[in-house]
């Protein structure tokens, strides 16, 4: 699969293309939003990464041009903490999802796999966990048919659960992924979703479906299908 990511930061642009390089992308990078503009019309991709505070060409006007230019691939905008505007643009022009620096790179990999399934097809956008539903796109989750009530931050943590299905989830990493560093953190609040979520879930105590893994946070036990 092929890769480009328009950055900036040089730092931030080397060790992104380091991490998917080791994932098996072909990477292409751009420093500025004309480079990057050129990469991004002249080839195709399966997924870019574009950062929205570009010199020369913001990130807003690279996405409208690639657009533009009939580039139908995903594009996922990267944004500062705090700047709700910068999302709400890149949206508008055409960006298929964001995420606020500082990231954590499981959760940016989570995202750049799940745009690049849903854009070959090879996804929809439910969920099914045995009894448990979960549509990404409603963001509703369902048990046995029956519509369960979640606030978007329960329904945030059971949702990144089920994405990393089987592996273990730190407290650390469920809050860098709740918060974006927006709040204060207290990871002690994970503890009160799970306890919410695994009664709201598994009412009779049958299914099961978070464990708590002692020493590294938290798993989702059920099988997909």
């Amino acid at each position: 699969m092929k890769l480009l990511i328009v950055e900036d930061e040089q730092e931030i642009c080397d060790q992104l293309a380091d991490y998917f390089k080791n994932k098996d992308f072909v990477i292409d990078t751009a420093a500025d939003g004309q480079e990057g503009l050129y990469f991004a019309t002249e080839f195709d991709y399966d997924l870019a990464i574009i950062d929205i505070g570009l010199p020369i060409m913001d990130g807003i006007e690279l996405i409208k041009k690639l657009r533009e230019e009939g580039k139908k691939y995903p594009v996922l905008v990267l944004t500062a903490r705090g700047h709700w505007q910068d999302k709400v643009k890149g949206l508008e022009a055409g960006a298929d999802d964001y995420l606020v620096k500082p990231f954590h790179a499981e959760e940016l990999n989570a995202r750049v796999n799940a745009l690049i399934r849903r854009s070959t097809g090879n996804t929809s956008p439910n969920l099914t966990f045995g009894p448990i539903s979960i549509d990404t796109t409603a963001k509703q989750v369902s048990l046995s048919g029956q519509v369960i009530e979640l606030t978007s931050y329960e329904y945030n943590t059971l949702e990144y659960l089920a994405l990393h299905a089987g592996e273990s989830i730190s407290k650390t990493v469920l809050t860098e992924h709740l918060y974006h560093q927006d709040f204060e953190r207290d990871s002690n609040v994970i503890e009160v979703f799970i306890g919410r979520l695994r009664k709201k879930l598994d009412p009779d105590g049958t299914l099961k479906p978070i464990k708590t893994i002692r020493g590294q946070g938290y798993r989702f036990t059920l099988d997909q299908g």
